[in-house]
């Protein structure tokens, strides 16, 4: 009950400071809503050519997972900041539970990509997109953005606690277009040239694309959402020392 109650005052913490930036929430929010239009009056009536359905139900979810991973540098520089100015360490001190401090950074990561990934399904709703395979379908639609989007934050993350200068986290936006220009959000699978096809097919955003589009509108969900848990698990695997560790370190600087 102590880690629970710790975590969530450190999470509304977290929340309250996001909230009260206007400049920070507005491009959160209004960025992810002024691409979609684009991308739907630019790129829509072509994917509808081609595919016969509305390029929405690729699209929404792309915009999702943009907004979903950008948000990761503002949470990694506002980590570094705190460990420059001796907060992490003041916290470490504290008489709580340690962990509270990192799980609280990643719950609220959760949170606001629920918010923003909620904000992204209205502005889609109003161009024209629709949840055609009920209500549980709905949720599990709002939830994918935000599994792999937690996992993606994580690895921002520990590269903010052991980096010296933003640039260094900055950098992963770079990793970031590359998935998402060539995933199955922009266009279609078969678009894409034959050598290129096997990345766009496997890599992880075309993976949460699929899962949402076949919540959305139906089609194959269970190999889409499998490879969505498959990445995120692994990433978490594979950062889970290094965070903790990164942590621990910059939470105990002098």
């Amino acid at each position: 009950m102590s880690l629970i109650n710790e975590t969530s005052l450190l999470t509304a913490r977290i929340l309250r400071r996001w909230g009260g930036d206007t400049a920070t929430v507005a491009q959160s929010l209004l960025f992810p809503a002024f691409f979609l239009v684009a991308l739907d009056i630019v790129l829509g009536d072509d994917v509808e050519r081609v595919t016969g359905h509305s390029g929405l139900y690729g699209s929404v979810p792309l915009v999702s997972l943009i907004g979903a991973t950008s948000g990761a540098i503002i949470v990694a520089v506002g980590v570094m900041r705190e460990r420059d100015d001796g907060l992490l360490s003041r916290f470490w001190v504290v008489p709580s539970n340690r962990a509270s401090g990192l799980l609280s950074r990643l719950l609220a990561e959760a949170v606001r990509i629920l918010l923003i990934t909620s904000f992204v399904m209205c502005v889609g709703l109003v161009r024209g997109f629709r949840f055609t395979q009920g209500f549980p379908q709905a949720v599990a639609w709002l939830l994918m953005p935000a599994i792999f989007g937690v996992a993606f934050s994580a690895v921002v993350m520990t590269i903010a606690l052991y980096a010296q200068n933003a640039l260094v986290p900055q950098a992963t936006e770079v990793i970031a277009a590359v998935m998402f220009f060539f995933s199955t959000g922009f266009v279609p699978l078969e678009q894409f040239p034959k050598w290129l096809q096997p990345f766009a097919e496997h890599q992880p955003c075309s993976y949460v694309v699929e899962a949402m589009r076949g919540l959305s509108m139906g089609g194959p969900v269970l190999k889409p959402v499998v490879g969505t848990l498959l990445w995120s698990a692994g990433i978490a695997v594979v950062i889970a020392i290094p965070l903790v560790a990164g942590y621990r370190k910059a939470s105990r600087r002098d």
